[in-house]
């Protein structure tokens, strides 16, 4: 009878100690299943800023130079912050501006889904080759990384708007960024320009030879026999008359892109010395 007594009295333990060490394998294995999700989905943004140089470059125009954007930030929340890392002066080209910043023998064979893991990003996104359309930049740069060989410095931080990361069409919209760089158009030189309906004017900064691989600097000025421009819009080519001088409102600025991904920033009030 005590012997059974006993034996009651045990059993339950038993099964509560089975269950207590359950449910601390479940805790434990949701902790793990956490982490892993969690440190997939937050890449935290790396201190790439920390130690800035002014860095000034000449002679850019029609010069080829590339931008790998590493993407940071958090999954869960939908926040995401690219760094910036553009090849101008490095990879062979004159340290002082001009030349191809971004041969295509190692442009064409970057891994992009490597260049991710091995900077611990989210995402990754080549954008390029492209042809510088300013004469001079000057711009703070911070830690210069390498992707597979094709070198280049960080220079900003870019917030993804949300329009970008669902994949929409803002061709002819208007974007807005920030910018701590200096840059211009000299007298005697080609200036390529959108004009909207509103009498705003946009400047082109840099032509894409990622949709369209064949097109051709020398080609931008007749670029507008080329583009569907929205009803109002015009392109125009004119040879500067006097210097262009980019600018910005406090450290904000305007950008919009044609259908071909050429990029134009707007001129005008307090986004240039003048408008051409």
């Amino acid at each position: 009878m005590t012997t059974e007594q006993n034996s009651t009295k045990v059993e339950p333990k038993v099964k509560s100690n089975s269950k207590t060490i359950v449910a601390v394998v479940i805790v434990a294995l949701l902790a793990i299943a956490a982490f892993v999700v969690y440190s997939k989905a937050v890449k935290p943004i790396p201190p790439d800023n920390a130690q800035l140089t002014e860095l000034k470059f000449d002679g850019l125009m029609g010069s080829r130079y590339t931008e790998i954007l590493v993407v940071y930030g958090n999954a869960l929340t939908h926040h995401f912050t690219a760094g910036v890392y553009n090849t101008v002066g490095l990879n062979g080209a004159n340290p002082a501006g001009g030349g191809d910043s971004s041969p295509a023998g190692i442009l064409d064979v970057i891994d992009m889904n490597k260049v991710k893991e091995d900077n611990a990003g989210l995402s990754t996104v080549k954008n390029g080759p492209r042809l510088w359309t300013i004469d001079y930049l000057g711009v703070k740069v911070g830690k210069e990384r390498d992707f597979q060989g094709l070198k280049a410095h960080w220079v900003m931080w870019f917030p993804i708007p949300d329009e970008i990361r669902e994949g929409k069409d803002l061709s002819y919209q208007v974007m807005h960024a920030k910018r701590d760089t200096s840059m211009g158009i000299k007298k005697g030189s080609r200036a390529y320009i959108l004009d909207d309906p509103q009498g705003t004017s946009w400047v082109m900064k840099s032509g894409s030879l990622i949709k369209d691989p064949n097109q051709k600097f020398e080609d931008l000025k007749n670029l507008g026999a080329r583009l569907k421009l929205p009803t109002g819009w015009k392109f125009r080519s004119p040879i500067l008359e006097q210097d262009l001088v980019f600018m910005t409102d406090n450290g904000h600025t305007q950008i919009t892109q044609d259908e071909l991904g050429n990029t134009y920033d707007r001129v005008g009030g307090p986004f240039s010395n003048y408008k051409p």
